[in-house]
């Protein structure tokens, strides 16, 4: 791809008298078509020399303005060259929001932060603000003129390998590319920027399909339910996750359970409903016998214990039960939403006991879990069919 020419050019118009300035201007030409643009810079015939402002008191500094606003352009076709395509009636666009107001691209995220964290959870507020560490301490996109393709990749292949780990897909999208996708897209609206790099870049952030299979079978289930423990420690684990999979919570709401709070029907049976530690989100189920089994076993109280604690003790659980699967606390609550849609209860319902603010969540994370299911629904039918 061949560079565009650049060039100061002075007094285009010829307009420029012994006592009446006239403006320098960025010439840039490509592929046969010129663009001009302002530089702001206003000088008389006497004070332009050789392409430098001159015999004027202020000249090393408006020669030096001149030099930053060359090295912008350059900066700005090298991007556009990175890109793939050259728009020289861009340019202009993209210089205006590299020097809107001398803010950077950092300064303006983290005003948007402020905003976007307004009302949010504790738990979101957190993640905005880690978010924010890391970008301000990567680097790599710090001004408007840095959102760039390439830039965004970079800062996809630096995370995927951060810290000596690798980094799924699924967790690289929500925790750093949505965040930064969504800064842009507020500074597309400001008019600061033109071009979101997401739209042409392929960032991946669909789920693993191996996430999408943490759960337990009915029947891995009832063995696990069943099993005996060689421990007291590891039965009271056992008990937990068996009582978090009836009620589908996830681990900060089953730290805060507390019976007390829910409502008593007048058949004696309890509905809890409580909002949601991560999203605010408002969730409700009915405390089903097994899971009424266990608070009563324990006198009301859950054996609690930390997430990473609990997380440990859950692997030597499934190796008690001949469960040969790694399992995590939020194995119960995938267990108990997938055991709940396949036994037919419907999406809206199952979003509700989850704490869900939509189906479409809900829809997205367990709708393929489901195949086994509509598969015997089908051989149900043609069954019938057949008849």
């Amino acid at each position: 791809m061949k560079m565009p020419t650049l060039c100061f050019v002075y007094d285009r118009r010829r307009r420029a008298t012994k006592s009446h300035p006239s403006t320098v201007e960025i010439r840039i030409t490509y592929e046969c078509k010129q663009k001009y643009l302002t530089t702001g810079v206003r000088v008389l015939p006497k004070e332009w020399k050789h392409g430098m402002v001159t015999n004027r008191v202020d000249a090393q500094q408006l020669n030096q303005t001149l030099q930053t606003l060359l090295t912008n352009v350059t900066k700005i076709i090298n991007d556009m060259m990175q890109e793939g395509s050259i728009n020289i009636n861009e340019i202009g666009a993209r210089l205006k929001s590299m020097e809107s107001e001398g803010q950077t691209f950092i300064d303006f995220c983290e005003e948007r932060a402020q905003v976007r964290k307004y009302g949010r959870a504790k738990d979101s507020k957190e993640r905005y603000d880690r978010f924010m560490r890391f970008f301000k301490k990567w680097g790599k996109i710090k001004y408007f003129r840095d959102i760039t393709d390439k830039n965004v990749l970079e800062m996809d292949q630096y995370v995927a390998h951060m810290n000596g780990k690798t980094m799924k897909n699924y967790s690289k999208w929500q925790n750093y590319h949505r965040f930064l996708n969504s800064f842009i897209l507020d500074a597309i609206a400001a008019g600061l920027v033109k071009r979101n790099p997401y739209k042409w870049v392929n960032i991946e952030k669909d789920k693993d399909p191996g996430s999408l299979h943490k759960f337990l079978t009915l029947e891995e289930f009832h063995k696990l339910q069943s099993a005996k423990m060689p421990t007291e420690c590891l039965e009271q684990v056992r008990d937990l996750f068996v009582f978090q999979t009836y009620t589908c919570m996830a681990y900060k709401d089953l730290a805060n359970f507390d019976l007390s709070r829910g409502t008593r029907r007048p058949d004696g049976r309890i509905i809890y409903t409580s909002k949601r530690g991560k999203t605010g989100e408002e969730f409700t189920f009915l405390v089903l016998k097994p899971a009424m089994a266990i608070l009563n076993k324990y006198n009301g109280k859950l054996p609690m214990l930390s997430n990473v604690n609990y997380n440990k003790y859950l692997k030597v659980v499934a190796q008690a039960a001949g469960i040969d699967k790694q399992l995590t606390t939020h194995w119960a609550r995938h267990t108990g939403a997938t055991i709940l849609l396949n036994e037919g209860i419907d999406m809206e319902t199952v979003a509700k006991i989850l704490g869900h603010s939509s189906t479409r969540i809900t829809r997205s994370t367990y709708a393929k879990l489901l195949d086994s299911t509509v598969a015997d629904k089908m051989l149900e039918a043609e069954e019938k069919l057949g008849d």
